[in-house]
């Protein structure tokens, strides 16, 4: 990452850290906001200069989010929904016809999400039924982020119990999808939704392409990028403590987290959060009686911790959650 634009990062962590209140306690974040970061070339992070991307490497990116993260959770959690739109436009396999959204998904005129029902352990959520023309949906998403927000939604369904199909969709309201808002104890300004699908018609030309169901062989390097919002969180505080020893265990959690190619993911990604969740509540007893008021940024950072301890929470990583908290055998 260049000096330049670690500058550029620096001064939209500050913007970020100044709304984060006003966001906070907001129903829908600021699409000024999410400007702010397409200026500055963010939704094409890890896009090549060719197409106008900043061609980040993961260890940037991930230095990225977190500085992000720490300034406004909210904001940047809405962002990085993106970056599987943005992989699958990268990817050759994806047909042409949607792989001409990329120069818009790169500068950030196009915005993706994501509703990975087909991807979620257990029985099928949601299915997809091929058809002449397209495809059917039925079932749910229950957690699809940035409703109102984003443009796109890149959509895994489940089109046998051992196959799961993509599509890239439009995140408008339509026959065939229900949308009912989640009301958050942290993060609400988010927008997240569940949807639910009702003979919702997909067009031939929005499928992206087909995967075996393997929920244990995610990629690691998306829990990577997700284990950088509690490294911001721990951040944040271990910033406004000032120096003690919590400095110590955030650097061995990024450490940890940093050698996903070596160490398992899902337990440094369960010491990441569970961190998240000391720190923060260090930094409440620290400020006194103020952090029980609403607003008050110990009391913000409180319940962002406690959410990212279920946030894209794997069996794995919920395992290794509980066993660090109550020791199981």
């Amino acid at each position: 990452m260049t000096r330049e634009l670690e500058t550029r990062i620096a001064g939209i962590s500050g913007i970020l850290e100044t709304n984060a209140k006003v966001v906070d306690f907001a129903d829908l974040v600021s699409s000024q906001q999410f400007s702010v970061l397409a200026d500055a070339g963010l939704y094409g992070v890890f896009a090549p200069l060719s197409t106008g991307g900043l061609d980040l490497d993961l260890s940037d990116l991930c230095a990225v989010v977190e500085e992000l993260a720490s300034a406004c959770l909210t904001t940047t959690f809405v962002w990085i929904q993106h970056f599987r739109l943005l992989r699958a436009l990268l990817d050759p396999t994806t047909p042409d016809s949607i792989r001409e959204l990329l120069p818009l998904a790169v500068s950030g005129q196009i915005k993706g999400g994501v509703a990975l029902g087909g991807l979620l352990p257990g029985p099928p959520r949601l299915r997809a039924t091929e058809t002449r023309d397209g495809w059917h949906l039925n079932g749910e998403a229950p957690w699809v982020s940035g409703w109102g927000i984003v443009d796109l939604l890149f959509l895994t369904a489940r089109q046998s119990d051992d196959t799961v199909v993509s599509f890239v969709v439009d995140a408008v309201d339509q026959p065939g999808l229900g949308v009912t808002r989640c009301r958050l104890s942290a993060m609400n300004a988010s927008s997240t939704v569940q949807l639910t699908f009702d003979d919702l018609r997909i067009p031939e030309d929005r499928y992206v392409g087909s995967q075996p169901y393997a929920p244990g062989l995610e990629r690691p390097e998306g829990l990577r990028v997700n284990g950088s919002l509690a490294l911001g969180v721990t951040r944040r505080c271990c910033e406004l403590l000032g120096p003690t020893s919590l400095d110590d265990e955030f650097r061995r959690c990024r450490e940890d987290l940093e050698a996903f190619e070596t160490t398992d993911i899902a337990v440094s990604r369960a010491r990441a959060a569970e961190l998240a969740v000391r720190a923060a509540h260090v930094l409440a007893v620290s400020r006194g009686s103020r952090s029980a008021i609403s607003g008050d940024i110990a009391e913000r950072t409180t319940r962002e911790a406690a959410l990212l301890l279920v946030f894209a929470s794997r069996p794995a990583i919920k395992n290794a959650l509980l066993d660090l908290m109550i020791k199981v055998d």
